[in-house]
């Protein structure tokens, strides 16, 4: 794509980088087939391509954000489908990154809408806040219905209905003693996944922990930042991802660490990027890049390692639904299906595998319609697969499908360490094996 920058523009701050992005586009379309909003809109600028053309122009022309600008950026999942089908290697995700943070600085967005994002941004990276939310979203349920015939307030509606009924007991996160550790790890504690479901990270430890993998915890950590930055606050995400590096830095200077494994895909996918995040703060540069390469899911880990023959082989039939985080920010494809199948479990993949869900972080909050029509389209996918359960590894596509699924989604983890000698999922506590030895 030809782009027409002048050299001043080129001076500004990130203009350059994203001169060099648009200038890879070679118009093709191939992105066009695999965008979840393309596919259900139709609409060109709700495409990548779409997208490149609009920020391109915009840019181009100094022209601040307006309500066309946002609403199609807002439309995008950030699900970077296009990353894997792109042909010329089109950075998308750091172009998207670049046009949100042009929407924070030039738009003023309704009232209600920045009163949402305020508070969604306000609440959702700490635990101890969202827990006390979900608690409240109780007494705002019975009103979902009204909010969800004002279309200012339809996001609320999404967040009632998002919300659980009921919490899972707030624990604190044992650390499993290791006698002779062959390899010392960080485990990332997250901060949605540790208030919706703190089993996830519960299963790795005691999965890890088994495996003579010394977990450590890092009491100082905090969100990975993904959840600002994809509003378009890069500072605020900058600030979240320095607080994680500082505080791993100190682990990794203190006793050497071999990985910091992450068990949501969405907080894998942002950590590994602190490289980019800092590419231009020289004080924090080599220690962002370090934490990125340290950076590891779970799945990409235990494939690294010798795993002993499972001590249940359910033959459950799953259905694996990989987060797009994970296949498409994280390029992890085979790995958590190799590790199922291994463990005694038999895998299938629904059609359209390339296909968002619809979680996406707060996507199924403020765009809930587009949010759940690929919502169904993906679960008439999983269910024509007649099996017992879904495994995926990311908490946002968990509370997603659950709701709606009709059979359990659990954690791909959780799942491994029933396998490997641990106890049984308490989602799938009313499946029966034909001979149920650890229910």
């Amino acid at each position: 794509m030809q782009t027409n920058f002048t050299p001043e523009q080129l001076r500004q701050n990130g203009i350059s980088e994203a001169d060099g992005i648009l200038r890879k586009c070679v118009h093709c379309g191939f992105c066009t087939a695999t965008c979840p909003t393309y596919v259900t809109l139709g609409n060109e600028l709700d495409s990548p391509r779409g997208r490149i053309y609009m920020i391109k122009d915009y840019l181009e022309n100094d022209r601040k954000a307006d309500d066309v600008f946002a609403l199609h950026m807002d439309r995008c999942l950030s699900c970077y489908a296009c990353l894997t089908t792109c042909p010329s290697g089109v950075d998308y995700m750091h172009l998207s990154d670049f046009a949100r943070n042009h929407i924070t600085k030039t738009y003023k967005r309704p009232l209600i809408d920045r009163t949402i994002r305020k508070v969604l941004t306000l609440v959702l990276p700490y635990p101890n806040r969202f827990r006390a939310a979900l608690s409240l979203a109780k007494l705002g349920k019975p009103f979902a219905g009204i909010f969800e015939k004002i279309k200012p307030l339809k996001p609320l509606a999404a967040m009632l209905r998002l919300a659980p009924n009921q919490l899972p007991a707030q624990k604190v996160q044992e650390v499993q003693p290791v006698k002779s550790a062959k390899s010392r790890v960080i485990v990332m504690q997250g901060c949605a996944q540790s208030v919706l479901d703190n089993e996830i990270n519960r299963a790795a430890h005691e999965l890890l922990a088994r495996l003579d993998v010394e977990v450590i915890t890092v009491p100082n950590e905090g969100c990975c930042g993904a959840l600002v930055q994809h509003m378009g606050e890069e500072d605020k995400a900058r600030q979240a991802a320095k607080q994680n590096i500082l505080a791993w830095m100190a682990e990794i200077e203190n006793g050497g660490l071999d990985a910091i494994l992450i068990t949501a895909s969405g907080c894998g996918t942002s950590v590994k990027d602190y490289g980019h995040l800092f590419k231009d703060d020289p004080q924090m540069r080599e220690k962002a890049e370090r934490v990125a390469r340290l950076a590891k899911d779970i799945t990409e880990y235990l494939t690294s390692i010798d795993l002993p023959k499972p001590e249940l082989e359910t033959g459950l039939r799953i259905a694996y639904h990989s987060a797009c985080s994970m296949q498409h920010g994280q390029k992890i494809i085979r790995e958590p299906k190799i590790l199922l199948t291994n463990a005694g479990f038999l895998i299938s993949e629904p059609r359209e595998p390339h296909l968002c869900c619809g979680s996406a972080g707060t996507y199924n909050i403020m765009q809930s319609d587009i949010a759940n029509q690929l919502k169904e389209r993906k679960l008439a996918n999983i269910k024509a697969l007649h099996v017992d359960a879904v495994a995926a590894g990311n908490i946002g596509c968990i509370t997603q499908l659950a709701s709606d699924a009709g059979i359990p989604v659990v954690h791909t983890i959780k799942l491994l360490n029933w396998a490997y000698g641990g106890k049984k999922p308490q989602e799938l506590a009313d499946v029966k094996l034909e001979i149920d030895l650890n229910s």
